[in-house]
């Protein structure tokens, strides 16, 4: 599939999942609500219950901020498969514009953040490879 497809997958899909490398470069990987938002992909610690907003893949972009995002869809029916993966350079924001975009994003695609919009900080991975399969053209 071709750039154009892969975004238009990617931005309808209701899940992902974000990876990242822990300090000790050990891969962590962890499912996200996510948005595009510009030229980049957004995901926010929202209210789900968690035991700190300091979750481990912000200390993770901290010390290294390569990060990918992947979509996939998967069916019995063998000839629907597809995945679309995201990579770049993430950053976190807080009560700044990315942060208020990435919120704005989120909250339109979710209705459940619409009577609780995500408060905690927001990730912005800027696009700088997107990769894709799909079973039939």
């Amino acid at each position: 599939m071709d750039r154009a497809e892969a975004l238009v997958r990617l931005a309808a899909a209701p899940i992902a999942h974000l990876a990242t490398l822990t300090p000790a470069l050990s891969p962590h990987i962890v499912p996200v609500t996510f948005a595009l938002s510009g030229d980049f992909v957004v995901t926010m610690v929202d209210h789900k219950p968690k035991t700190t907003t300091r979750l481990q893949r912000i200390t993770n972009i901290g010390h290294n901020p390569r990060a990918s995002l992947l979509v996939d869809h998967y069916g019995e029916d063998w000839d629907a498969l597809w995945w679309v993966r995201i990579d770049g350079l993430a950053e976190i924001h807080d009560r700044d514009g990315v942060w208020e975009a990435a919120r704005e994003a989120l909250v339109s695609k979710y209705a459940q953040y619409r009577e609780r919009p995500p408060e905690g900080p927001a990730i912005a991975i800027a696009v700088e490879r997107v990769s894709s399969w799909a079973s039939t053209p």
